[in-house]
């Protein structure tokens, strides 16, 4: 059985069981702050376990994407580690339990993929009797193929928690260890574990007591990698047809074979799991990036990239194996069928960049390695090779294995302490954000009817929450959550803010900071009691700050012609990768490679205001998705829609869907105006703009500035451009005469320098004090000195620079290098009697003091370690 068939032949058979079958889920999580990706199967499903949202059926089944990346240097090295991975589960919220689910799971394994009964075990917590006799009694598995292990509880902190139950599948002794105790729970590979089932039936509380919860639920995962490997009787999931295109594809560019050199199946490995891993990340909207998800995609993806080097290949390979990818992922996962191109000019973009990064890091790299050789030291430092790591995405695994080359170590103690504090850091940033979205438990609301409606002017509260708990009544000073009957305030969505303004009460109000959706639709507002008090069911009137509204309903039409205007002029491989609509401003993120040309930003603008030229009444109607696709609406990029979708129309030039605020006219937006544009990761640039107010005071600002600086010119605005063009010339023809003095001056330092020559053991040196302001020009009478001694000699020269700084360079020719010289010696010679270090290279360095006083005497420093060089004495 194929992997994409036995993915259909899971769902359907859980289907014919009652549950309903979703599309796996994006792997970026919705309304989940404290996940970074979605790594198991239940995790977009968090909210029905907990009881907090009401499932669209208490039986679901799906295959769901996941990502795991916390043991990223197994992957390649064993059996079955991946980055990437799908989770074949069946998940019951209070309907069936323990019974079924083991029936089920039994069923699957043996009646419809046939396994051998006989090759099938099972562990269960030693207290779970009523799941050892459903699996002994009911299904006949025999008692020895049973066991019973501690480690069979699934809990994490307080809540929910539960027994379960693992099915594993023997491979066969020469999988295994040679211990003849070996059993399912050993750490070799001979007892597979193919799907474990989750039991939900406790609830921990604070005292570490268990109660039994009043609903209980299923929740189970089998890993469809491993279920193929089993079914394709490969010793690996890396040779099931689910990766093995991949790997062969990757060794026929690399010019190797699989199977017969270890580390080159390592490498090969590793890079068809991360191309698996980067196709799917890029087909769900993560784009990469130095943090969050984008840094997980970039640091996977040079990771595959430094892999494919080790294997020899020096140009692009990484972003032909994604058709590799999709061609086997692709029948089941729909995002990833449908954005292969997007996802090949990501990975490509990103692949040249890392190319050049490669480059760059192995020239820092060595230049590291060379100044701790002349040190003496033979450990590259954790927080240099963190640095390497994080800021030039150079993986350390490369850099240990060049410093091994030139027989250093690196302080990997150093760099998992570095490595650590940038994990705390971003782990402290999500637990704030967690804190910040909180929301109290309003499943008691399912039959309840609320409405958005902008003409509301009153309602009843039904929920008021301080943090996680539902209260009765808030006071002066409290943080709250608001949910009311129907409200006229707009929900933060498609990049616009939500609405602020007050909630008013007949013994209080609450200001409105912002207000928010949540995934089934519910819409709630954040705020703080700034009067009185505010009760659970009191008749409530609003205030809704209007002229901030309309502000942003102008910013967000004029998204919605920019997105259009885009496309128009610089092609339809434009996709939305990223919005923000304020008051104040709009910004724009959108695919493209390359930046975006002044001439093409004007016709951009003068496109868009053209359209608001045309006093355009909008088109605002809500229908089905399938009549929103026949119309050529536009969905966003990794955004999910219901079934009934709500369109937006400029008739004739743009159509989206949207639920956020418009404008009834274009010609409301009045004006609009770009501000910014620039690149923002790989392939994704990023415009800023303003419309209505803002735009009218930027104008004016403008033609405020252009009176102030005629009137410095000594002109009229309108000569402003002419008088400045002739002010330049002027400037340019003193500045060159400034520099033909300089050159001059420098000319006669280079000669009274040289007048100072001292020759040693044959070789020409100069080691003087000059007049320089800045390095440059420093090094412009090193090179100066060297080309009046003939291009062969030695030269150290030394300024003050500053109050309390003092420079140095040091060159030597070719000839004199060969003969021992290493201007980089030198000058740190000098450096450190000036108070300061440096180094560099044998033919050039340069370097700084703080004892400008000591100028001299470093002179004579430098010139002793030259002497030493050259055998002088």
């Amino acid at each position: 059985m194929k992997g994409n068939e036995l993915r259909q032949a899971y769902l359907q058979f859980f289907e014919s069981k009652g549950h309903l079958k979703l599309d796996s889920f994006s792997l970026i999580p919705e309304n989940d702050p404290s996940l970074l990706l979605i790594g198991a199967g239940m995790a977009p499903l968090k909210p029905f376990f907990t009881g907090k949202l009401v499932p669209p059926c208490h039986r679901i089944t799906t295959s769901q994407k996941c990502m795991r990346t916390g043991d990223l240097e197994n992957v390649g090295r064993t059996a079955r580690h991946h980055t990437f991975f799908e989770m074949l589960g069946n998940f019951s919220f209070g309907d069936y339990f323990k019974k079924e689910a083991i029936h089920w799971a039994w069923e699957f394994l043996t009646e419809v993929i046939k396994l051998d009964k006989n090759r099938l075990y099972v562990t269960v917590y030693p207290d779970d009797q009523e799941a050892y006799d459903t699996w002994h009694n009911d299904c006949g598995v025999e008692e020895s193929h049973i066991s019973r292990l501690e480690d069979n509880f699934w809990e994490i902190g307080e809540g929910p928690c539960g027994p379960d139950s693992e099915i594993f599948f023997d491979q066969g002794p020469e999988h295994g260890c040679d211990d003849p105790n070996c059993a399912p729970g050993c750490d070799c590979d001979r007892y597979l574990e193919i799907w474990n089932l989750v039991f939900t039936q406790f609830n921990k509380m604070p005292d570490g007591s268990y109660e039994p919860l009043q609903h209980k639920n299923i929740d189970t995962g089998a890993g469809l990698e491993r279920l193929a490997s089993v079914l394709q009787g490969c010793r690996t999931n890396f040779e099931t047809d689910l990766i093995y295109p991949i790997i062969e594809a990757a060794a026929a560019k690399a010019g190797v074979k699989y199977n017969e050199n270890e580390s080159i199946d390592v490498s090969l490995k590793v890079i068809a799991d991360h191309a698996r891993a980067v196709t799917a990340l890029i087909s769900d909207g993560v784009l990469p990036s130095n943090e969050g998800r984008g840094y997980v995609l970039r640091r996977i993806l040079r990771r595959a990239v430094r892999h494919g080097r080790l294997l020899g290949i020096d140009g692009i390979f990484l972003t032909p194996l994604v058709d590799v990818v999709v061609d086997i992922l692709g029948p089941g996962i729909k995002s990833i069928a449908d954005n292969k191109d997007f996802v090949k000019r990501v990975v490509l973009n990103e692949e040249e960049r890392f190319n050049q990064t490669l480059e760059q890091g192995l020239e820092l790299l060595n230049s590291l390695i060379d100044t701790l050789e002349t040190d003496k030291v033979n450990v590259v430092p954790g927080t240099e090779v963190f640095k390497l790591y994080d800021t030039y995405g150079f993986p350390w695994e490369l850099t240990e294995e060049i410093a091994h080359e030139r027989g250093f170590t690196i302080d990997h103690d150093g760099f998992d302490a570095a490595m650590k504090e940038q994990r705390e850091r971003a782990r402290e940033a999500r637990v704030k954000e967690d804190a910040k979205v909180a929301t109290p438990d309003i499943t008691f609301l399912k039959d309840e009817v609320l409405e958005e409606d902008e003409s509301a002017t009153t309602s009843a509260i039904l929920v008021i929450g301080k943090g996680a708990d539902r209260v009765d009544t808030v006071a002066d000073g409290d943080e709250v959550t608001i949910i009311v009957r129907h409200t006229p305030f707009h929900a933060e969505g498609g990049g616009q803010l939500g609405d602020t303004g007050f909630i008013v009460g007949p013994m209080g109000k609450v200001e409105v900071h912002n207000t928010k959706r949540l995934p089934e639709g519910t819409i709630y507002h954040i705020g703080t009691v700034v009067e009185g008090s505010i009760s659970d069911g009191d008749n409530v009137t609003f205030e809704v700050d209007v002229t901030r509204r309309h502000a942003m309903a102008r910013n967000h039409t004029a998204t919605h012609l920019l997105h259009a205007a885009l496309k128009r002029v610089l092609g339809d491989h434009v996709n939305q990768a990223g919005s923000l609509v304020t008051p104040d401003y709009l910004r724009f993120d959108f695919t493209h490679f390359s930046p975006v040309t002044q001439e093409e930003l004007n016709g951009i603008e003068e496109l868009v205001n053209e359209e608001i030229l045309k006093a355009t009444d909008l088109a605002i109607a809500e229908m089905s998705m399938d009549e929103a696709k026949a119309k050529g609406a536009m969905a966003l990029f990794g955004d999910k829609y219901g079934d009934v979708v709500r369109v937006v129309e400029v008739p004739g030039f743009s159509i989206e869907l949207c639920g956020g605020s418009h404008v009834g006219n274009t010609a409301f937006i009045s004006t609009f105006r770009l501000t910014s544009e620039s690149g923002i990761g790989s392939g994704v640039r990023r415009i800023e703009a303003i419309t209505g107010r803002a735009a009218m005071e930027a104008a004016k600002g403008d033609r405020e500035t252009l009176e102030r600086l005629a009137g410095e010119l000594k002109t009229k605005p309108a000569q402003v451009e002419e008088r400045l063009a002739q002010v330049l010339a002027d400037a340019k023809e003193v500045e060159k005469q400034l520099t033909d003095i300089q050159k001059n001056l420098a000319a006669a330092g280079a000669a009274d320098a040289v007048s100072a020559k001292v020759t040693v053991n044959g070789i020409d040196a100069v080691m003087s004090t000059v007049k320089a302001a800045s390095m440059d020009e420093l090094r412009d009478y090193a090179d100066k000195i060297i080309d009046v001694l003939g291009g062969s000699g030695v030269v150290l020269v030394g300024s003050v620079t500053g109050e309390d700084k003092v420079s140095f360079v040091c060159k030597a020719s070719k000839d004199v290098v060969a003969k021992g010289v290493h201007a980089g010696n030198i000058v740190k010679a000098a450096a450190q009697v000036a108070g300061g270090n440096g180094g560099g290279r044998p033919d050039m360095a340069q370097a700084g003091g703080k004892e400008p006083e000591k100028l001299l005497e470093a002179l004579k420093a430098g010139d002793a370690a030259f002497r030493a060089m050259v055998g002088a004495e």
